[in-house]
Protein backbone atom coordinates (compact mmCIF):
# COMPACT_ATOMS: atom_id res chain seq x y z
CA UNK A 1 0.00 0.00 0.00
CA UNK A 2 3.07 2.27 0.22
CA UNK A 3 5.24 1.42 -2.79
CA UNK A 4 7.94 3.80 -1.54
CA UNK A 5 8.45 1.77 1.64
CA UNK A 6 11.70 -0.20 1.69
CA UNK A 7 12.42 -1.75 5.06
CA UNK A 8 12.62 1.49 6.94
CA UNK A 9 12.77 0.99 10.73
CA UNK A 10 11.28 3.37 13.29
CA UNK A 11 12.93 3.02 16.70
CA UNK A 12 10.31 4.09 19.26
CA UNK A 13 11.65 4.84 22.74
CA UNK A 14 9.24 5.57 25.61
CA UNK A 15 11.03 8.04 27.85
CA UNK A 16 11.05 10.19 30.96
CA UNK A 17 13.87 11.77 32.99
CA UNK A 18 16.73 9.58 31.88
CA UNK A 19 19.04 11.92 30.13
CA UNK A 20 22.32 10.14 30.92
CA UNK A 21 20.83 6.99 29.43
CA UNK A 22 19.59 8.87 26.37
CA UNK A 23 23.02 10.41 25.76
CA UNK A 24 24.40 6.90 25.53
CA UNK A 25 21.45 5.31 23.73
CA UNK A 26 21.13 7.49 20.62
CA UNK A 27 24.78 7.29 19.40
CA UNK A 28 24.99 3.61 20.34
CA UNK A 29 21.83 2.62 18.46
CA UNK A 30 22.63 4.79 15.47
CA UNK A 31 26.04 3.13 15.17
CA UNK A 32 24.71 -0.38 15.88
CA UNK A 33 21.97 -0.14 13.24
CA UNK A 34 24.18 1.63 10.69
CA UNK A 35 26.69 -1.22 11.02
CA UNK A 36 23.86 -3.56 10.00
CA UNK A 37 22.91 -1.23 7.12
CA UNK A 38 19.45 -0.82 8.64
CA UNK A 39 17.72 2.34 7.40
CA UNK A 40 16.32 3.79 10.61
CA UNK A 41 15.07 6.83 12.49
CA UNK A 42 15.01 7.14 16.28
CA UNK A 43 11.99 8.68 18.05
CA UNK A 44 12.18 9.56 21.73
CA UNK A 45 8.66 9.91 23.15
CA UNK A 46 9.02 11.97 26.30
CA UNK A 47 6.17 12.00 28.85
CA UNK A 48 5.79 15.55 30.21
CA UNK A 49 2.52 15.32 32.17
CA UNK A 50 2.34 14.60 35.91
CA UNK A 51 0.70 11.21 35.62
CA UNK A 52 2.58 8.01 36.34
CA UNK A 53 4.79 6.70 33.55
CA UNK A 54 2.82 4.94 30.81
CA UNK A 55 5.26 3.07 28.57
CA UNK A 56 2.53 1.55 26.40
CA UNK A 57 0.69 4.80 25.65
CA UNK A 58 3.98 6.52 24.79
CA UNK A 59 4.78 3.77 22.28
CA UNK A 60 1.26 4.19 20.83
CA UNK A 61 1.86 7.95 20.48
CA UNK A 62 5.19 7.29 18.75
CA UNK A 63 3.46 4.86 16.41
CA UNK A 64 0.70 7.31 15.42
CA UNK A 65 3.39 9.89 14.69
CA UNK A 66 5.54 7.61 12.53
CA UNK A 67 2.47 6.34 10.64
CA UNK A 68 1.66 9.93 9.68
CA UNK A 69 5.09 10.16 8.02
CA UNK A 70 4.21 7.21 5.76
CA UNK A 71 7.72 5.92 5.27
CA UNK A 72 8.21 3.16 7.84
CA UNK A 73 7.52 -0.54 7.27
CA UNK A 74 8.41 -1.76 10.72
CA UNK A 75 8.99 -0.56 14.26
CA UNK A 76 11.01 -1.60 17.25
CA UNK A 77 9.71 -0.76 20.72
CA UNK A 78 12.94 -0.14 22.56
CA UNK A 79 13.75 0.46 26.22
CA UNK A 80 16.31 3.24 26.63
CA UNK A 81 18.34 1.31 29.19
CA UNK A 82 18.91 -1.84 27.12
CA UNK A 83 21.73 -1.62 24.61
CA UNK A 84 22.45 -4.47 22.19
CA UNK A 85 26.16 -5.20 21.92
CA UNK A 86 26.27 -8.48 19.97
CA UNK A 87 26.33 -7.66 16.20
CA UNK A 88 24.51 -10.95 15.54
CA UNK A 89 21.35 -9.42 17.00
CA UNK A 90 19.83 -8.42 13.65
CA UNK A 91 17.16 -5.72 13.62
CA UNK A 92 15.49 -7.17 10.54
CA UNK A 93 11.93 -6.78 9.31
CA UNK A 94 10.16 -9.98 10.47
CA UNK A 95 7.38 -9.52 7.88
CA UNK A 96 3.64 -9.50 8.51
CA UNK A 97 2.42 -12.23 10.84
CA UNK A 98 5.67 -12.31 12.85
CA UNK A 99 7.22 -10.43 15.75
CA UNK A 100 10.94 -10.57 16.44
CA UNK A 101 11.81 -10.39 20.12
CA UNK A 102 15.45 -9.27 20.27
CA UNK A 103 15.59 -9.19 24.09
CA UNK A 104 14.52 -12.82 24.34
CA UNK A 105 14.23 -14.52 27.74
CA UNK A 106 17.32 -16.58 26.93
CA UNK A 107 19.37 -13.44 26.30
CA UNK A 108 17.90 -10.69 28.49
CA UNK A 109 20.10 -9.98 31.53
CA UNK A 110 17.10 -9.98 33.86
CA UNK A 111 13.82 -11.50 32.65
CA UNK A 112 13.73 -15.14 31.71
CA UNK A 113 10.11 -16.30 31.63
CA UNK A 114 8.95 -17.91 28.38
CA UNK A 115 6.19 -15.40 27.55
CA UNK A 116 8.37 -12.32 28.15
CA UNK A 117 8.20 -9.91 25.16
CA UNK A 118 9.47 -6.70 26.79
CA UNK A 119 12.67 -4.75 26.30
CA UNK A 120 13.12 -4.81 22.52
CA UNK A 121 10.37 -6.07 20.21
CA UNK A 122 10.04 -5.66 16.42
CA UNK A 123 6.80 -5.79 14.38
CA UNK A 124 5.60 -4.52 11.03
CA UNK A 125 3.52 -1.35 11.11
CA UNK A 126 0.65 -3.36 9.58
CA UNK A 127 0.62 -5.82 12.48
CA UNK A 128 0.93 -3.17 15.16
CA UNK A 129 -2.14 -1.48 13.67
CA UNK A 130 -3.97 -4.76 13.35
CA UNK A 131 -3.46 -5.47 17.07
CA UNK A 132 -4.68 -1.95 17.99
CA UNK A 133 -1.27 -1.24 19.50
CA UNK A 134 -0.65 -1.63 23.23
CA UNK A 135 -3.16 -1.28 26.06
CA UNK A 136 -3.40 2.23 27.55
CA UNK A 137 -4.40 0.95 30.98
CA UNK A 138 -0.93 0.43 32.39
CA UNK A 139 0.23 3.38 34.49
CA UNK A 140 3.29 2.74 36.62
CA UNK A 141 5.80 0.04 35.96
CA UNK A 142 5.26 -3.32 34.26
CA UNK A 143 2.77 -5.83 32.82
CA UNK A 144 1.82 -3.92 29.63
CA UNK A 145 4.09 -6.25 27.63
CA UNK A 146 2.43 -9.34 29.12
CA UNK A 147 -0.93 -8.02 27.93
CA UNK A 148 0.60 -7.40 24.50
CA UNK A 149 1.79 -11.02 24.40
CA UNK A 150 -1.89 -12.02 24.69
CA UNK A 151 -2.79 -9.62 21.87
CA UNK A 152 -0.15 -11.16 19.62
CA UNK A 153 -1.26 -14.67 20.48
CA UNK A 154 -4.88 -13.92 19.67
CA UNK A 155 -3.86 -12.01 16.55
CA UNK A 156 -1.94 -15.10 15.38
CA UNK A 157 1.39 -13.26 15.36
CA UNK A 158 4.18 -15.80 15.57
CA UNK A 159 6.98 -14.94 17.97
CA UNK A 160 10.53 -15.21 16.63
CA UNK A 161 13.69 -14.96 18.69
CA UNK A 162 17.35 -14.71 17.71
CA UNK A 163 18.44 -18.25 16.89
CA UNK A 164 22.01 -17.64 15.81
CA UNK A 165 23.08 -16.23 19.17
CA UNK A 166 24.43 -18.74 21.66
CA UNK A 167 26.64 -16.63 23.89
CA UNK A 168 24.25 -14.99 26.27
CA UNK A 169 26.60 -12.98 28.44
CA UNK A 170 27.70 -10.48 25.78
CA UNK A 171 24.36 -9.62 24.20
CA UNK A 172 23.23 -6.51 26.04
CA UNK A 173 24.36 -3.80 28.34
CA UNK A 174 21.63 -3.05 30.83
CA UNK A 175 22.33 0.46 32.07
CA UNK A 176 19.55 0.65 34.62
CA UNK A 177 20.61 1.82 38.05
CA UNK A 178 17.83 0.56 40.30
CA UNK A 179 18.99 2.59 43.31
CA UNK A 180 18.88 5.85 41.40
CA UNK A 181 15.86 4.88 39.31
CA UNK A 182 13.33 3.34 41.61
CA UNK A 183 10.60 1.55 39.63
CA UNK A 184 7.04 2.73 40.27
CA UNK A 185 5.49 -0.50 41.54
CA UNK A 186 2.57 1.09 43.42
CA UNK A 187 -0.84 -0.47 42.98
CA UNK A 188 -3.86 1.64 43.92
CA UNK A 189 -7.63 1.39 43.42
CA UNK A 190 -8.36 -1.90 41.61
CA UNK A 191 -5.21 -1.69 39.50
CA UNK A 192 -3.94 -5.08 40.65
CA UNK A 193 -6.99 -6.97 39.35
CA UNK A 194 -7.34 -4.85 36.23
CA UNK A 195 -3.74 -5.28 35.13
CA UNK A 196 -4.03 -9.07 35.10
CA UNK A 197 -6.88 -8.95 32.59
CA UNK A 198 -6.79 -8.97 28.81
CA UNK A 199 -7.78 -5.48 27.63
CA UNK A 200 -10.04 -5.66 24.58
CA UNK A 201 -10.94 -1.99 24.58
CA UNK A 202 -8.01 0.36 24.75
CA UNK A 203 -5.15 0.90 22.31
CA UNK A 204 -4.53 3.03 19.23
CA UNK A 205 -8.28 3.43 18.81
CA UNK A 206 -8.86 5.41 22.03
CA UNK A 207 -5.47 7.01 22.55
CA UNK A 208 -5.77 10.50 24.02
CA UNK A 209 -2.79 12.88 24.18
CA UNK A 210 -1.37 16.18 23.05
CA UNK A 211 2.02 16.70 21.44
CA UNK A 212 3.63 19.71 23.06
CA UNK A 213 6.62 20.00 20.73
CA UNK A 214 8.68 18.06 18.22
CA UNK A 215 12.37 18.74 17.84
CA UNK A 216 15.38 17.22 16.13
CA UNK A 217 18.41 16.45 18.20
CA UNK A 218 21.89 15.23 17.48
CA UNK A 219 23.93 13.47 20.13
CA UNK A 220 27.55 12.97 19.02
CA UNK A 221 26.24 13.58 15.49
CA UNK A 222 23.68 10.76 15.79
CA UNK A 223 20.20 12.08 14.84
CA UNK A 224 16.94 11.55 16.72
CA UNK A 225 13.50 13.15 16.98
CA UNK A 226 12.16 14.18 20.37
CA UNK A 227 8.39 14.25 20.88
CA UNK A 228 7.28 16.00 24.06
CA UNK A 229 3.91 14.53 24.99
CA UNK A 230 1.13 15.14 27.48
CA UNK A 231 -0.97 12.00 27.97
CA UNK A 232 -4.60 12.22 29.09
CA UNK A 233 -6.09 9.96 31.71
CA UNK A 234 -9.67 8.74 31.84
CA UNK A 235 -10.03 8.62 35.61
CA UNK A 236 -13.22 6.59 35.43
CA UNK A 237 -11.46 3.86 33.49
CA UNK A 238 -8.00 4.04 35.09
CA UNK A 239 -8.07 6.05 38.34
CA UNK A 240 -4.60 4.66 39.07
CA UNK A 241 -2.91 7.05 36.60
CA UNK A 242 -2.10 8.95 39.79
CA UNK A 243 -2.07 7.15 43.12
CA UNK A 244 -3.06 9.20 46.19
Amino acid sequence: DHPQRRNHLAVIVPFRDRFEELLEFVPHMHRFLSNQSVTHDIFIVNQKDNFRFNRASLINVGFVHIESLEKFDYIVMHDVDLLPVNPLLGYVNPGDGFALHIASPKLHPKYHYETFVGGILILTTNDYKKLNGLSNKYWGWGLEDDEFYQRMKQGAIKLLRPENVTQTENCFRHVHDSKKRVRDHHKCYDQKTASRKRDRITGLSDLSYRIDSISSLHIDSAPATLLNVFLSCNKTLTPWCSCP
